[in-house]
């Protein structure tokens, strides 16, 4: 790759509608479709994609597409169960790799990803889509840094998803097997906390954290108890602390997927962003609300600039990882695999 030329990425694995994103923000970045590959075509996603991308070839075989020479980054919405083997092929045949939540589901398979980044010299980058894709989380983000609420002493997030949204289906009658199947989504503190423990780590500028306590339940299905609809988890640092709460319990009366928050403490103040939707208030999402010394404020984010997928694009170019810094990802997924390792299990629940 030439400093003019494009960055040249493939998708392998395409199960999850999140691959939508990825794929949308990257070529809007400037990178270059050049090929995908699923184990699934049939899925109601890889059908979307395939649709929207016609120009783009489909291959039959995505570990030949992954050893080809002439690509730079891969990135995957596979089952999460598989995008961990697919980070390490990649990376082992000299490609970064961008990877959809959860990067991985236990952790020797975090182990071989670490291991690969280590002796590829390539990074490994989740997308952690609560936060990069999300303008009211990034303009969050820049009110944290300048210092407007003071020293961030904690942070609640609250991640609640609905079992039957559309957007997340691609267009299928249901979820699928997989979904219901804890070995291959990870179990849900792995899968949905995993964004909610990012958070935590960025806004609170932690380097690392421990777990003090977990759990996982299955309240609502008890007809399908790999399924985890609920979970927990407290999290410390040497300076903050952190509360999440994800589930499954998003009724049908609320006009999205779910109502997704964030609540951050500071010695000065405090923020709170209601990402999605505003209920029974303003239209549309990202909406942050600032409290400080001197005021209460509302910000309308819609316009804040997002910065993912450029930065990554930059990282492939320059050999860099400011889009989210390595070990930033690592202890991520540390603590989410941790959490759900050690969570108390309750309910229904395997």
């Amino acid at each position: 790759m030439t400093s003019t030329s494009p960055v040249r990425f493939a998708a392998v694995g395409l199960d999850h509608a999140h691959i939508h994103g990825q794929i949308a923000g990257l070529i809007k970045a400037g990178a270059e479709f050049v090929a995908m590959a699923t184990d699934d075509p049939s899925s109601g996603v890889a059908h979307q994609v395939r649709e929207r991308y016609p120009d783009v070839p489909y291959v039959d075989d995505g570990h030949a597409l992954i050893a080809r020479d002439d690509l730079d980054l891969i990135v995957t919405a596979a089952i999460p169960d598989q995008r961990g083997p697919i980070a390490v092929a990649a990376l082992r045949s000299g490609k970064d790799v961008v990877a959809d939540k959860p990067g991985c589901v236990t952790h020797d398979q975090l182990e071989e990803i670490e291991k690969a980044v280590a002796e590829s010299g390539r990074f490994w980058s989740v997308t952690f889509s609560e936060r990069f894709e999300v303008a009211s989380a990034v303009k969050a983000g820049h009110l944290v840094r300048e210092g407007r609420i003071g020293t961030v002493v904690q942070t609640i997030g609250l991640g609640p998803h609905r079992i039957g949204d559309r957007g997340h289906l691609g267009g299928n009658a249901g979820r699928p097997d997989w979904f219901y199947e804890k070995e291959r989504y990870g179990g849900i503190l792995a899968d949905i906390a995993s964004h909610q423990i990012d958070q935590f780590l960025w806004y609170t500028d932690s380097r690392t954290a421990e777990v003090v306590t977990s759990s996982v339940g299955n309240f609502a299905n008890p007809d399908k108890p790999g399924l985890q609809d609920f979970g927990d988890l407290l999290l410390r640092s040497d300076h903050a602390q952190g509360y999440i709460r994800v589930d499954w319990y998003t009724p049908a009366g609320l006009g999205t997927w779910g109502d997704g928050r964030l609540m951050i403490l500071g010695t000065e103040g405090y923020i709170e962003l209601r990402k999605y939707v505003d209920i029974a208030g303003r239209d549309g999402g990202n909406h942050l609300f600032v409290v400080d010394g001197e005021k209460t404020e509302y910000i309308d984010c819609s316009d804040v600039e997002l910065t993912y997928y450029p930065d990554l694009v930059r990282d492939v170019r320059d050999r860099t990882t400011t889009a989210a810094p390595q070990e930033h990802t690592f202890e991520t997924m540390r603590l989410a695999l941790t959490a759900q390792q050690n969570a108390a299990v309750r309910g229904a629940a395997q």
